[in-house]
């Protein structure tokens, strides 16, 4: 069920949202070479403490997940595409970076994600940030009232997929509210004119995750979390959480 949030609550949203904008935007500052993942966690963390935030991260297991997972952030690097565990592991010169990170503030929650290259990024890195976040871009634009999932959906596939990268065919958005992941899902690719319709007073995480080499496939580490490309190529992953609105989409996670 799609719960539709009205716009006090969309505001309360707003509040969860700039918190995980903010640790993101802290952990970024923070990630230089040298720096481990797990520290960057800790950055992110001692950001959710300060706001008087939880993390909905923490402890989470899906049906997927052999274990809870044991952190505030996914950090990926370099060919994980998603949902990687802060470990010991120190960035080097030119890692490629996906941090994902949620908030629950008063009774709602926030989720976004970036990438960013650690020191001198290499061109194909910058191409590959860049599209996933026009994919992004495409995707909130497509969320207006009146249009369908289906039309985000293709919007970032259509992105996507003329610049040469693959989607990850199982996951992509949700719908946010009162948890971190609600009804509906959000594809990263799909039909125009499909769907559920949308209306004001839904919100969605919307978040293109692009494999470089082209291809589609995907396996799980060892660990049942972290997910990587077949061919090891880079990946890069962007997420928003964004409003349905009569006066067009609201960013509620938006970086300042």
């Amino acid at each position: 069920m799609v719960e539709l949030k009205t716009d006090t609550s969309i505001d309360a949203m707003y509040t969860a949202g700039q918190v995980v904008a903010q640790a993101l935007t802290t952990v970024r500052k923070s990630a230089d070479v040298g720096v481990s993942l797990r520290e960057l966690d800790e950055v992110a963390h001692q950001v959710l403490r300060d706001a008087g935030a939880s993390s909905p991260f923490l402890g989470y297991r899906p049906g997927f997940a052999p274990t809870p997972f044991p952190a505030v952030i996914c950090a990926s690097v370099n060919d994980a595409i998603v949902h990687g565990i802060p470990d010991g592991y120190r960035l080097r010169e030119g890692d490629l970076v996906s941090i994902d990170c949620g908030a629950q503030l008063g009774g709602w929650a926030g989720d976004s994600a970036i990438s960013f290259v650690v020191g001198r990024p290499d061109d194909a890195d910058l191409r590959l940030v860049e599209t996933a976040e026009r994919a992004l871009a495409a995707g909130i634009e497509a969320a207006v009232v009146g249009n369908r999932i289906g039309d985000i959906a293709h919007a970032i596939g259509s992105v996507c997929r003329t610049a040469g990268y693959g989607i990850m065919e199982d996951f992509g958005g949700h719908g946010v509210g009162r948890h971190m992941h609600e009804d509906p899902p959000v594809p990263n690719e799909g039909r125009p004119g499909r769907g559920l319709r949308l209306r004001h007073g839904m919100v969605l995480a919307i978040e293109p995750m692009l494999i470089g080499g082209g291809t589609d496939e995907y396996h799980a580490d060892a660990d049942g979390w972290t997910l990587r490309t077949n061919d090891g190529s880079r990946a890069a992953h962007t997420e928003h959480t964004v409003a349905i609105t009569d006066s067009g989409p609201r960013i509620l996670t938006e970086r300042r």
